[in-house]
């Protein structure tokens, strides 16, 4: 689903690889963990997967496309979603109306757009008594869950995430991890989690591990 052979990034005004040729397989149907400590690449490899950066030398293709021969706002409209750490939700903006607002974007009719914002909402757990209400007015881990929801809005296959767990606690921690496991295995979707917490990793389907730029061989959880 997402492949990358050989990339290498480098900042413009570094002599240093960021990343170094690294060479990886993403998959649909599975729950895949990127993990290492702060510092070693991580975000800087989810950036150049979502099209927000370009490798200095190598390829990323989305299926048999190369990224670089095709149109990274619509790559990044269609292809891919993301979720973030900080939710990203807007405040004055109620669950339904996150959750909807990219399909009306695409100019789905708004009340099209709602019925399926509805849906995605019950989907990803989040009661009908809470479709209205503001960020401000739900938990982390209702956030987070709005936050996948609006993700799945859109239509893409790959979710890319990006520390989902870091602002939550243990047991939302444990229940947004395990949302995003069902979306792969459940639902076929190609979900790619950048963390450092080693417990997402366990309960992964596949784990990267990196250090210094590089990415060690995949281990594949039994």
């Amino acid at each position: 689903m997402l492949r990358l052979e050989n990339v290498c990034y480098r900042y413009k005004t570094g002599d240093v690889d960021v990343l170094r040729d690294i060479s990886v397989n993403f998959e649909t149907g599975k729950f895949h963990s990127i993990v290492g400590p702060s510092g070693v690449g991580k975000t800087t490899l989810l950036s150049i997967m979502a099209g927000l950066d370009r490798p200095s030398s190598g390829k990323v293709f989305i299926g048999d496309e190369d990224l670089a021969g095709i149109d990274l706002n619509v790559y990044r409209r269609d292809k891919i979603s993301m979720v973030f750490q900080s939710f990203h939700l807007f405040p004055l903006l109620t669950a339904l109306e996150n959750t909807s607002y990219l399909l009306e974007a695409r100019g789905v009719r708004r009340r099209d757009a709602e019925a399926r914002a509805r849906e995605l909402l019950t989907v990803v757990g989040i009661d009908e008594s809470k479709h209205r209400r503001y960020p401000s007015n739900l938990s982390g881990g209702e956030q987070q869950r709005v936050a996948i929801a609006r993700s799945l809005s859109t239509g893409a296959r790959v979710i890319l995430a990006d520390e989902p767990t870091g602002n939550l606690d243990m047991a939302n921690s444990s229940a947004i991890v395990g949302l995003l496991k069902s979306l792969a295995q459940d639902e076929d979707y190609c979900v790619i989690v950048v963390t450092h917490n080693m417990e997402i990793a366990d309960g992964s389907d596949v784990v990267f591990r990196m250090m210094d730029g590089a990415i060690a061989p995949p281990r594949m959880e039994m």
